[in-house]
Formats: structure tokens, sequence, C-alpha cells
């Protein structure tokens, strides 16, 4: 089940690689986060639980950019930029999934 997990994040960072960033959303903020730390942060976070555990530290933090997403995604009116970032949630939430069964 991990080793799954894993293999489907390590797909899901190559996609998210391919695509491009959203036009027009370099520089901006919604809901107070700013759109390329918010991508940035997620895929780090993705990559990192590939090589490793987290930290409890940077497992909180992954939680919490979770919690942002659902905050972001119902605001942007963008089509693809929705498609983008609905992405990069389920990427982050794929991490929060291998970390949980690292725990078992």
């Amino acid at each position: 089940m991990l080793e799954e997990r894993l293999d489907a994040l390590s797909r899901m960072t190559a996609e998210h690689m391919a695509m491009p960033f959203p036009p027009g959303f370099r520089g901006l903020d919604v809901e107070d986060q700013d759109m390329v730390m918010l991508d940035a942060d997620a895929y780090g976070y993705a990559t990192n639980v590939l090589k490793r555990p987290l930290t409890e530290q940077h497992r909180a933090a992954l939680t919490r950019l979770v919690a942002v997403f659902d905050k972001v995604l119902p605001v942007i009116d963008d089509e693809y930029a929705s498609r983008y970032y609905t992405h990069v949630r389920k990427m982050a939430v794929l991490a929060v999934e291998v970390e949980d069964l690292r725990e078992k």
C-alpha cells in the first residue's frame, strides 16, 4: 500500500512539473495566499515525502497547507488555474496519506 502511494505521488509530481503555471497567477494573492508560494510549498513537501519521512513540524505544516487549498480553490474562477491547483491539492493530500501510512 505504501509503495503504491509513493509511486502515485511520484507520477503526480512528474505530471505537475509538466503543467505550465497558470498565466496571470504569478504575484497574485488569493485569500491572502501567494499562489506561487502555495504551489512551491506543496511541490516541495511532496518531493520531500518521496525521499524520506517528514518531521512532525513539517507534517503539521503540510496538513495546514491542505486546509489553505480548501480556502483558495472555491475562489479561483479561471478554469485552467482551478484544474492546476486542484491537481496540486491532490498531490499534497497524497503526501499526507503517505505520511499517515508510514506512521502505521
